[in-house]
């Protein structure tokens, strides 16, 4: 918009200058206007240059600057929970004073009469005479056990009397020789023999053939003590005889 005036202003500019009225004036060789053939060709100019310019303006595209790009924005809606509104204030009960029975400067009197704990009197009693260390005696004798059943001796078993007498010796009984054989026997919880011990015999084949007969066939009722079968040791004398047919 500023530049039609402008061109304007250069094409009226020759027509203005005039000279003045006393007569003409002249001009330096080399100023604008003393060369009278070179005036169209400067007006031309100074006409053609304005007009070039705005038929350039005018057909030069119009430069659009576009607005810059915005990208636009991912997000996630989120349902925010509505806020719980506070409950109303509730009004505060009214707490009605509690009578007192007595005030702070009420003062209650003991129904028993104390005496000051100011007083030092000392309270007499009766007189208790030392009578030293006491003599606690002998130590007290352990309680005795209580005593233990009666043992049941050990009896030879009936059933079996047929099988208690031992075989003679053959050599004895060629000898002809009589005697006994005492020994010692230990019976045990089932009544069999377990052991035989020789206290004294008449002849040496006389235990041998007892021992024997003993560990073999003897068998006894055991002894018990309170209803309890136990292992005793019983003596027991065997006769050797020779009978005369």
């Amino acid at each position: 918009m500023t530049l039609i005036p402008l061109i304007s202003t250069i094409m009226t500019a020759p027509e203005a200058t005039t000279a003045p009225a006393a007569g003409p004036t002249l001009l330096p060789r080399n100023s604008y206007g003393s060369d009278h053939g070179r005036h169209p060709v400067a007006a031309l100019f100074a006409i053609g240059l304005p007009a070039a310019l705005v038929v350039a303006v005018a057909l030069s595209p119009m430069v659009m600057v576009a607005p810059p790009k915005t990208e636009p924005l991912l997000g996630t809606l989120i349902d925010l929970a509505k806020p719980i509104e506070p409950l109303p204030p509730q009004p505060a009960k009214k707490v009605e004073p509690i009578e007192r029975s007595s005030s702070a400067i009420d003062t209650v009197n003991s129904p028993i009469d104390a005496d000051p704990t100011t007083d030092n009197r000392v309270t007499e009693g009766p007189v208790v005479i030392d009578s030293g260390p006491i003599d606690p005696g002998p130590p007290a004798r352990p309680a005795d056990p209580p005593p233990l059943p009666k043992l049941v001796l050990a009896e030879l078993d009936p059933r079996y009397a047929g099988a208690f007498q031992p075989d003679y010796p053959a050599s004895e009984q060629r000898r002809e020789i009589t005697g006994v054989a005492k020994v010692r026997v230990l019976i045990g919880t089932d009544g069999r023999v377990k052991a035989v011990e020789l206290i004294s015999t008449d002849s040496p084949g006389f235990f041998v053939e007892t021992r024997r007969r003993a560990l073999a066939k003897w068998r006894f009722k055991p002894a018990t003590r309170g209803g309890v079968a136990e292992e005793s040791w019983k003596v027991m004398t065997v006769r050797f005889e020779i009978k005369v047919a």
